[in-house]
């Protein structure tokens, strides 16, 4: 299971005092006021950052880091993943799943037939679309539904799936 989740990707710098635009990649915006501190994925290792001040303009995330006080600090972070460790994450509520953890699962049908593995998960709004790869079927979209979804088991890294009439 993935150890950091990305809350979002930083876009570009904003003004001259150092602020940042981020884009968020999290089901709540809205988090970014309540966390504290954030890890910078710079490719060649992390970068632990305090969350100073944040704001909120059209749809993005307006970031002050704690110690980064002009644009030549911050411009280095452009195009970079923000990323928080699993302990800082949103709670779940009952059967809810990190997209992370779902991410690679082996997917089986209800006879117990492996099917394919999970490789996207797309958001449409009503409700998740999970892409699974079928050796037989090639690319299957199947709703995250309760008649589609009849068990999950994160921990062992499967799910049973029921297959409705039309899918395939």
């Amino acid at each position: 299971m993935e150890q950091y989740f990305q809350v979002g990707v930083v876009s570009s710098t904003h003004g001259i005092r150092g602020e940042v635009k981020v884009y968020p990649t999290t089901d709540d915006p809205a988090r970014f006021r309540r966390l504290k501190e954030a890890l910078l994925d710079m490719g060649d290792g992390w970068v632990t950052l305090t969350l100073e001040q944040v704001r909120f303009f059209k749809q993005m995330v307006i970031v002050k880091f704690k110690d980064y006080d002009s644009i030549n600090d911050v411009e280095q972070f452009r195009g970079k993943g923000l990323y928080v460790r699993r302990e800082q994450a949103v709670p779940l509520e009952e059967g809810e799943y990190y997209v992370a953890d779902l991410l690679g699962m082996s997917v089986c049908t209800e006879d117990g037939e492996p099917f394919g593995t999970l490789k996207d998960v797309m958001q449409t709004g009503a409700n998740d679309v999970y892409v699974i790869d079928s050796p037989h079927h090639g690319e299957v979209l199947v709703p995250a539904i309760a008649d589609c979804i009849l068990e999950v088991a994160v921990e062992e890294g499967w799910m049973k799936i029921r297959l409705l009439d039309g899918l395939l």
